[in-house]
């Protein structure tokens, strides 16, 4: 019996084998009453080959909906016929046709005003549009009805009229109860801070009703850092009330990235720490808030130390409190100390604004202070106000798409001998440019400026190194005005691995040493998502204009964000 089974088993392997063999592609052509044109296959694209005729079938069927969707209203398939063993022929009738649909609307169904938001040459009691259009426009008209909180709105077309390559029909609307918004209800993570709801992701209580709103309120959450979004948020529709359920998961978001070493200073005898500390608790106490801990040491040069506290949305309102102090400190020159509070308001989910108070005060700490008039004491204080914007999007490695920071302040500074107004203006801007799943372009633009009578060297802005213009060393370069350009050019390996191009165009102005000078850094990098963070590691050359090109100036960049 086992011979018997072999011996079928072994003609039917040989019979596939032999039918592969003589498999061959059959070939699909199309004709009508009239010829088609070269734009009309262009526009309906199908499929030429074919495995087998069932398929040439169902490609038929396919092209005879496609074309009535081009304005061949009248289009039908008559036959497909065989010419010969590897081709087949399917014939259509396709009539006139229709270019344009002219559509009549009631002002009592759907405004002007809405449909104007859509169509510009919109009449009072119609509008004409293109035919092959007349699907997307719809929807568009649809997603407006839902917007105004009635998610049961309908639209369609009725009593259409064609007369040869003319063609009308009436608007006619279908609505349903106007939904408002009575309760939301978190899952997974109840503790999550109510107000971020209603300010950041935009979902109020005792509001309208939005799909979209509703649905996009996961790229908002999922950008704080400090939870994500587990699955699409869900709206149960009572007969009297409307309850939307959001489901969420709590993070760890707190980050640290540091090293920190210490010695004695030999001519002082006391202990002096190097390295640099950042450190940012995020939402331990489930308020939102943040305490952000930034130290800098290189040992000889200079020292950075700063801590920033923000408490958003105090009393559950769009108000919130942040608190900043600034201390530097350059070897044994002089140092200086920012203390900054400011009131933050959330005008819309994307955009905030605030309004503070900054004084700042620095010190020569040398002995022969008669030979340094740059570096004098001085106090300062300035009103500040400034106004954010960010627009998110669904990435691990890049979820903010667009940020603007814009800030002005307005104030003196005083030495022992006269006070100057001062005006200083900031701005910081970038977006990328996605040009399909792996690939982007980024752009960001960092300007400041100072305005003064005079300018000393303990007041002026400071900047260079990985956060700013790259090939240069951590706040190596002085300025009472620049401007930086960055830009990359992103490949994305992986969900969580990305190499760029690193290009950066820098112009700075030194009132103090009247020093006016280009600069430009060339580069690659690399982004990766590890297990312990995000790791960024830059090789950048910084070049100072008409100078020459030097290897030995080529930096390192290493950044490590660990969260815990």
């Amino acid at each position: 019996m086992k011979q018997i089974y072999y011996i079928f088993l072994s003609l039917h392997i040989f019979a596939c084998f032999f039918q592969l063999l003589n498999a061959q592609e059959l070939l699909l052509e199309i004709s009508a009453e009239k010829e088609i044109s070269a734009s009309l296959l262009d526009s309906i694209q199908f499929n030429k080959t074919h495995e087998n005729y069932l398929s040439i079938e169902r490609e038929s069927k396919t092209l005879s909906y496609k074309l009535q969707k081009l304005g061949y209203l009248s289009s039908r398939l008559i036959s497909v016929k065989k010419e010969n063993a590897s081709l087949y022929k399917s014939v259509y009738f396709l009539g006139e046709q229709v270019s344009t649909i002219k559509i009549y609307y009631s002002d009592s169904e759907i405004s002007k005003s809405q449909i104007e938001k859509v169509i510009t040459n919109t009449q009072d009691t119609y509008f004409e549009i293109p035919f092959s259009r007349t699907e997307k426009i719809l929807q568009q008209l649809n997603a407006l009805q839902t917007k105004q909180g009635d998610p049961f709105a309908k639209l369609k077309l009725i009593k259409f009229n064609i007369d040869g390559s003319k063609l009308s029909a009436q608007l006619s609307t279908t609505s349903g109860k106007k939904r408002i918004i009575d309760s939301i209800t978190i899952k997974g993570y109840e503790q999550f801070p109510k107000s971020f709801i209603k300010y950041y992701a935009g979902i109020k209580k005792g509001e309208t009703f939005e799909k979209e709103l509703v649905l996009n309120q996961s790229d908002a959450i999922n950008s704080l850092g400090f939870a994500i979004t587990t699955r699409p948020p869900e709206v149960l529709f009572r007969k009297n009330a409307t309850i939307v359920y959001l489901y969420l998961q709590k993070r760890n978001f707190n980050t640290f990235d540091g090293i920190l070493g210490f010695a004695t200073n030999e001519e002082t005898n006391n202990l002096e720490f190097n390295g640099y500390l950042n450190l940012e608790l995020n939402n331990n106490l489930n308020f939102g808030e943040k305490l952000i801990l930034n130290y800098k040491a290189d040992g000889d040069d200079q020292r950075n130390f700063r801590v920033k506290t923000v408490l958003p949305y105090i009393g559950g309102t769009p108000f919130g409190v942040a608190l900043e102090l600034k201390i530097f400190r350059r070897d044994s020159t002089f140092s200086s100390s920012e203390q900054h509070i400011k009131s933050t308001y959330q005008l819309k989910p994307s955009t905030t604004t605030y309004l503070g108070y900054k004084a700042n005060s620095s010190s020569n700490l040398l002995d022969n202070q008669t030979l340094t008039t740059t570096i004098p004491d001085f106090e300062s204080s300035f009103i500040t106000g400034g106004i954010g914007y960010q627009d998110l999007q669904r990435s691990l490695l890049f979820p903010i798409k667009s940020q603007i920071n814009l800030e002005a302040e307005f104030g003196n500074r005083t030495t022992s001998d006269i006070k100057d107004n001062q005006i200083k203006f900031t701005n910081t801007i970038s977006h990328i440019f996605n040009l399909n799943n792996r690939n982007s372009v980024y752009l960001k633009n960092e300007t400041s400026i100072l305005f003064s009578e005079r300018f000393f060297t303990n007041e002026l802005y400071r900047f260079g190194g990985i956060n700013s213009i790259r090939g240069f060393n951590e706040n190596s370069i002085e300025a009472s005005l620049f401007s930086i350009l960055n830009t990359e050019y992103r490949y994305l390996l992986n969900t969580e691995t990305y190499i760029h191009s690193i290009i950066d165009i820098g112009y700075f102005e030194n009132e103090v040493l009247e020093q006016k000078e280009k600069l430009y850094s060339f580069g690659i990098g690399l982004g990766l998502q590890t297990a312990a963070g995000l790791l960024k590691f830059n090789i950048a050359n910084g070049i100072i204009d008409n100078q020459a090109f030097k290897f030995a100036n080529t930096k390192i960049h290493l950044s490590l964000t660990s969260r815990f």
